[in-house]
């Protein structure tokens, strides 16, 4: 079992950083409560450091996504 997961807020779309088993977490781009369970879930690390460097990835692609979506 992975030491954090990162999640997706249903809210705003943010990307969230947990510890495994936590079972709810505030966005904190938007204040909803994210029931962790029910969350999508599209990395998880074994680490803080390997977390951290996949969350920044993850923002950084959003970023170029949204980018070219205003260029099309």
């Amino acid at each position: 079992m992975k030491s954090f997961l990162i999640v997706v807020c249903h809210k705003c779309g943010g990307f969230l950083l947990a510890k495994a088993g936590q079972k709810i977490r505030t966005c904190p781009y938007c204040g909803v409560t994210v029931f962790l369970e029910k969350a999508k879930k599209v990395a998880s690390a074994s680490d803080a450091n390997e977390a951290s460097i996949i969350l920044r990835k993850l923002k950084k692609d959003a970023v170029l996504k949204q980018k070219s979506a205003k260029l099309q």
